[in-house]
């Protein structure tokens, strides 16, 4: 069992901290400001027992100009699960590199890099090209990229490659002279 009440007053005495969150008993996520988020990460995984990083993502908050970069730490000892979450600039998406404290981060941080476009100065191979390797366009996986408009730029159209409403083709091909549909 972990007590929230105390980690966050344990946290808000060395860090700029919002909220802890509890979403159940064994998963809670707590807001850190940017600049404090690798010192922050680093107290919780050698003091606090949060030794394993189990994944870094980001939610692209398009609304208010802002990414979400969410790390997920894990405490075995306790089966406790905690998301630090900072908010960075989306116009100029900079976050700290923290390949220091887990090898694992590099591949993280390369996978948000190459998805988000946010960068991670001195990370190793940051810029190298992580799953799309002969990717040209803007980084796929922010909300304002439009995948429709992309593919009908970059891609010929082929014969037989129509576009069906899926009800009326469901209709012709399925269905064939049920007007009852």
């Amino acid at each position: 069992m972990v007590d929230l009440k105390a980690l966050r007053a344990e946290m808000d005495k060395r860090y700029q901290v919002g909220e802890i969150s509890e979403q159940r008993a064994d998963l809670a996520f707590l807001d850190c400001d940017k600049i404090d988020v690798p010192d922050a990460v680093a107290y919780l995984r050698d003091h606090e027992g949060y030794v394993h990083l189990s994944f870094i993502t980001c939610v692209d908050r398009l609304e208010d100009e802002l990414f979400e970069i969410v790390y997920m730490l894990r405490n075995h000892e306790k089966k406790h699960d905690l998301g630090v979450k900072t908010k960075i600039d989306r116009k100029n998406p900079v976050m700290d590199s923290m390949h220091n404290h887990w090898a694992a981060v590099a591949t993280y941080q390369r996978e948000l890099y190459e998805m988000f476009g946010i960068d991670f100065p001195g990370s190793p191979g940051v810029n190298r090209p992580f799953a799309l390797e002969s990717w040209a366009g803007p980084p796929p996986m922010r909300r304002d990229f439009d995948t429709k408009k992309y593919s009908e730029e970059t891609y010929f159209p082929r014969p037989g490659r129509e576009t069906h409403d899926p009800a009326e083709h469901m209709k012709k091909t399925q269905y064939p002279g049920r007007a009852d549909l």
